[in-house]
């Protein structure tokens, strides 16, 4: 009995739409991380990236639970001395809320070159348009 493993004629990505509105951050950070990294297909191999193609639209409508939503500090380094930015999550929000769900999703994606090359398949949108009509992604519930 011989592993199975796929070569890069034999991976097939397909496109994968995720509306965000109304879900929790952290839950649909991991769904959208296990899509991304191919881990929902039968073909997966932890050393090769089997994943498809993530579009995320209504990144604007995400929620967090209880009082994180007040409390919860995005923290950034410029390089310089006294170069440490915080940012409020909700005014993060307000400003780019695409960089919440993607800074969620890429932190959950394994920290190498292949979380890098798998981090380049996602897509996030601030509201229900995104310009990937022509791959026709189909519509995944998380």
């Amino acid at each position: 009995m011989s592993t199975f493993v796929p070569s890069a004629k034999e991976i097939n990505r397909k496109w994968v739409v995720l509306d965000a509105s109304g879900k929790t951050l952290g839950r649909f950070a991991s769904a959208a991380a296990r899509v991304l990294s191919g881990k929902n297909n039968p073909q997966y191999t932890p050393y090769i990236d089997t994943g498809d193609h993530v579009v995320v639209i209504n990144a604007e409508k995400i929620v967090l639970t209880g009082l994180k939503a007040e409390q919860k500090m995005y923290r950034r380094y410029t390089g310089f001395p006294g170069g440490l930015r915080e940012e409020e999550f909700t005014k993060l929000l307000a400003r780019k809320p695409e960089a919440i769900l993607e800074q969620a999703i890429k932190g959950m994606l394994p920290k190498s070159k292949l979380g890098r090359q798998m981090a380049t398949k996602l897509n996030v949108y601030k509201g229900d348009k995104h310009p990937h009509q022509a791959q026709q992604p189909v519509a995944l519930e998380v």
